[in-house]
């Protein structure tokens, strides 16, 4: 059988992610590349091979290198190897599959060089506000995506972990960082030990907007989203059925609605502030 084609993976993924056919333009040497991004699927299983410290260091820089706000690089990438810092990071996220992730990375937001550059410099730091957070927490969610970009390319998989930020102050002890420095996400690494499953995205027609915002639709769209998926990609189990009951049909809303009906990092925005961020 002939080897599926760049371009027939692409119309393939976009399907499954989207529930549409796409016309494709003439993507060139690009297609690969778009191959890739759209076909991806987030790894939780990882072989034993160790990934090189060569080629981690590459994508680290290949991260780095993502844009950043006004140039300020208000974003840093913190390898955890030892093997006790790993075991309290393991105990926070708590997934089992951490366990056999060669590489561990934690993403941190790092408004605290700015303020640096501020003494160092002596002028007055004159935006101690919300966006100061803002920007270097957006700093930081840009270069994670540049690195599971940067990952897959090379043949690496990769999972974001939102779970580092359960329990930021004990994160922030057992890491050591300081004041106007946080976490925003982890990153395990490794090479797959299988295919992740492209998952089904919520249709263009609903996340995708022209000149103005419109979400007039939006309950219909979701809940044909809610069919497709389920036909597709079918939930394994109810979440929180002791609390919620059994649903009859279990679509990505309820699993959704489910999810943020349980109170869950509440004390962030404390933690934030105590880290010395004034959030006006």
């Amino acid at each position: 059988m002939p080897e599926k084609s760049a371009v027939d993976t692409i119309r393939e993924s976009l399907e499954r992610r989207f529930g549409e056919a796409f016309d494709l333009p003439e993507l060139g040497a690009g297609a690969a590349m778009i191959a890739q991004m759209t076909g991806r699927g987030s790894a939780r299983a990882f072989t034993a091979e160790p990934v090189a410290p060569g080629l981690a260091r590459l994508v680290i820089a290949s991260a780095l290198s993502a844009p950043t706000k006004s140039d300020l690089q208000q974003r840093d990438i913190l390898i955890v190897e030892d093997p006790a810092l790993r075991r309290e990071l393991h105990d926070i996220i708590r997934h089992r599959w951490l366990d056999t992730t060669p590489v561990l990375l934690v993403f941190l937001a790092n408004n605290r060089r700015q303020r640096q550059l501020h003494d160092w410099r002596a002028k007055p730091f004159a935006n101690d506000h919300l966006d100061a957070f803002f920007n270097a927490a957006v700093d930081a969610a840009i270069a994670l995506a540049a690195c599971v970009a940067a990952a897959e390319a090379v043949g690496l998989g990769a999972c974001p972990l939102s779970q580092i930020r359960n329990d930021c102050a004990r994160v922030k002890s057992v890491l050591k960082l300081p004041d106007y420095v946080f976490p925003v996400a982890a990153l395990a690494l490794g090479w797959p030990a299988e295919t992740p499953p492209v998952s089904p995205r919520l249709p263009l027609e609903l996340t995708v907007h022209t000149d103005t915002f419109d979400d007039s639709r939006a309950g219909e769209l979701v809940a044909a989203y809610d069919r497709r998926r389920d036909r597709i990609m079918a939930y394994a189990r109810q979440r929180d059925e002791e609390v919620h009951g059994r649903a009859e049909f279990y679509g990505w809303s309820e699993e959704k609605a489910r999810h943020y009906a349980r109170p869950e990092r509440a004390d962030f925005g404390r933690f934030v502030r105590e880290s010395g961020f004034r959030l006006e």
